[in-house]
Order: C-alpha cells, then sequence, then structure tokens
C-alpha cells in the first residue's frame, strides 16, 4: 500500500518491487505509484523517467489509465433557457448517478461550440458514451454522417426525441402525434371548432410530427377539409417571442384554441392575446407541451400536455448502459405515451356558453388519458416505433 493506492507487481522470480522503480528513477516510491496508477500529480518528466526505469527493469509499462474516464458519461444539450431541457438533463443526472457514472453536461450556446466541437471534447476525454438531447438528430437538414463517424470511433450513444431514420441507434421520443391530437380532442370538446397549432420549425421532427398529428385531428375530430386545416398552422420559433407572432396570425383567422409546440410558445400565445384585451380563457383557450416545474404557478395555470421526461431518462441511460456493457439494444424508436393535465388556461368556447366547462374539467376520451392536477399524474407507459 503507497500513497492510498495498492500496486501489484510480480513477486520473486527477480521481479521488480516498487523501491526498485524508484531507486532506478531517482524518485520516491510515492511517485512511481502515482505513475503506474495513472494519478495525477506527476510533472511530465518526471513520468517519463518512471517509465524509462520500467524499461530498463524489463517491467512491462502500464497500459493507458482508464479508471479516470470509465465513469464519465456525456450529456448534449441546446440552450438551457427552455425549462424543460434543464428537467431532462436533471433526470439524466439522476439516474447516472444511480448506476456510479458521473455526467458531464455540454450545453449549445448561441455563438459557442457546435455540438460536433462538443463531442470531440467529450471524446477527447475518454467519456463512455454521449446522450444527446433534441441535438442535430433531430434537424431533418442535418447531415446525420457525424453520427455513423462517431460510432466507428466506438463511442456508443443514444438519442432523446428527434427520430431520424438515417441514424442507426436507438431513440427515446414522446409521441408529438398523439399529444397533438389529445389537446385537440380537449379543445373540441370544450365547443372549440376554430383551433390552430403554434409550432417551431418545420425541419424539426418533432414540429412535423406535431403538425401531422394536428391536421389528422382537424380532419378526423372537427370535420375539416385538409386544405383548411393547414391554413390553421403556424410556424414560428420555440419561444415566448415565437407563440407571440403565431397568435397574431391565428387569433387573425378566427382561432378561439391554440395548441402550442411548447409551454414557452403557450406563454407566448397568452400574452398576444392579453395585448389585445382577450381574456384567457374566457376569450381564447390555450394548451402547451412539456410541462416544466414552474408551468402550474403561471396567470392562468397552464393547461398543457405532458412528457414523460423521467420514464424517458430512465429508458434512455438504460439503453446506453446496455451499450457500454456490450449487449447493444435493439436500434429503433422507443415511444412514451404523454398525458394532458388540465389547469386554468382552457374553458368553453365563446359560442358554447358553458361555464362549467371552465379548467377544472377534463373530458378524457376512449382513446386518450386526461389528468388532473389535483390527483396527481398517472403511469406512463411506452411503445416501440420503427418508423418516424
Amino acid at each position: 500500500m503507497v500513497d492510498g493506492v495498492t500496486v501489484l507487481l510480480p513477486q520473486g522470480g527477480g521481479g521488480p518491487r516498487l523501491s526498485d522503480i524508484a531507486g532506478q528513477a531517482s524518485v520516491s516510491e510515492a511517485t512511481v505509484s502515482r505513475v503506474l496508477n495513472g494519478r495525477p500529480g506527476v510533472a511530465d518528466t518526471t513520468r517519463q523517467r518512471v517509465l524509462a526505469a520500467l524499461d530498463t527493469l524489463g517491467q512491462e509499462r502500464p497500459g493507458r489509465p482508464r479508471q479516470r474516464t470509465e465513469g464519465l458519461i456525456g450529456l448534449v444539450t441546446p440552450e438551457l433557457t427552455n425549462p424543460v431541457f434543464p428537467a431532462f438533463a436533471q433526470a439524466v443526472e439522476q439516474v447516472l448517478a444511480g448506476h456510479g457514472y458521473t455526467p458531464v453536461l455540454c450545453t449549445q450556446l448561441p455563438g459557442g461550440a457546435t455540438e460536433d466541437e462538443l463531442v470531440e471534447q467529450l471524446v477527447e476525454r475518454g467519456v463512455g458514451g454521449i446522450v444527446f438531447l433534441s441535438g442535430l438528430h433531430a434537424d431533418t437538414s442535418a447531415d446525420p454522417a457525424r453520427y455513423a463517424a462517431l460510432a466507428a470511433r466506438g463511442v456508443p450513444y443514444v438519442l432523446i426525441n428527434g427520430y431520424n431514420e438515417r441514424v442507426s441507434a436507438p431513440f427515446v421520443s414522446a409521441d408529438d402525434h398523439a399529444a397533438v391530437r389529445m389537446a385537440v380532442s380537449h379543445l373540441a370538446e370544450l365547443g372549440h371548432r376554430r383551433i390552430g397549432l403554434a409550432i417551431g420549425p418545420q425541419r424539426y421532427v418533432p414540429s412535423r410530427r406535431k403538425r401531422e398529428g394536428f391536421l389528422d385531428a382537424a380532419v378526423g375530430l372537427l370535420g375539416l377539409a385538409w386544405s383548411e386545416a393547414e391554413e390553421l398552422v403556424c410556424s414560428t420559433l420555440f419561444s415566448v417571442e415565437g407563440g407571440q407572432v403565431a397568435a397574431g396570425t391565428l387569433l387573425g383567422r378566427g382561432c378561439t384554441g391554440v395548441v402550442c409546440g411548447s409551454d414557452l410558445m403557450a406563454l407566448g400565445v397568452v400574452r398576444a392575446a392579453r395585448e389585445r384585451g382577450l381574456d384567457v380563457p374566457r376569450d381564447l383557450s390555450v394548451v402547451g407541451y412539456d410541462d416544466s416545474q414552474l408551468i402550474a404557478f403561471t396567470d392562468p395555470p397552464l393547461t398543457t400536455v405532458r412528457q414523460p421526461v423521467r420514464a424517458m431518462a430512465a429508458a434512455a441511460v438504460g439503453a446506453l448502459l446496455e451499450e457500454i456493457a456490450g449487449s447493444p439494444v435493439q436500434r429503433t424508436e422507443y415511444v412514451f405515451q404523454p398525458e394532458l393535465v388540465v389547469r386554468g388556461s382552457t374553458a368553453g368556447s365563446p359560442a358554447s356558453r358553458r361555464p362549467a366547462s371552465r379548467a377544472h374539467t377534463s373530458h378524457p376520451t376512449d382513446h386518450f388519458r386526461s389528468t388532473r392536477e389535483t390527483k396527481g399524474t398517472t403511469s406512463t407507459n411506452s411503445t416501440t416505433r420503427k418508423g418516424p
């Protein structure tokens, strides 16, 4: 036992002892111990003397030290201004910590390091794997070859939200199609017939899926023609300002209810309505998406569709750890069902005049669940999807 580390060297048969190596290199036994175990705190010149002493004494040099890097897992996220991303990061970190791994959080900032640069830094640090959250894999305009190159370097990874059939890896996603359909169904049950969709740029897979879900629901539940439903979709940015812009367009088209691609967009819609002298939910009903932590405390408390963040994080980490252990999981998409949380931003349409249908009443259909905030949440199930 030297310097708190047990160092095993050949016993007998003329094999060098720790003191022999220390004497040959003119260093202490503690320094030899640190070099053999790959520990920091040794100057490069001193480390080289110890390695040269090993060569002189016929002792095999230690391999690349791995103790410091095997427990690291990279987590690459977009900017953290959208509160759902910190929620995912925290959930992933908690699951990793439970398995003895240390997460290395890499956040993309405007004007900062790109996803590729962050990945290169993680690989240089020797991470055991990487979790990508809403990264370039979700952008249909991005080149997916970067992920194949990462796999070729022997770095396992898993991707959350944004299935890409051109990337061979485990994906974990919320069912965007079902999320929008249940939001439209909720508003339709409240008497709304002119319902709009505010979403982000169409190059992103979640936006495309939400659009598809909305068009199917508008045609199937509201009886609209496909072309008429398309006029009720407004693509801007996944931000408060983006929601504000979308609201101006959709209100101009006579919408009394708006389904949003994120909670931040929903807050922008509420702001735009108030700027026009409208009351939410009396004049306009708004449904968000994500259900980040503080959304229940907005004014009014936001009705939203909740992503099962913890369940998705656990599935993503589980798949990655299987990859690291050498037991690859199926290269497919594991789809988790969201749930509607009814609060105070939705009510009966102005035309229906049904005050009893205000925020504390939910109207589940045969196909979708609605969760009342006062009753807690229900369990979340997952399915497997192989296509986009």
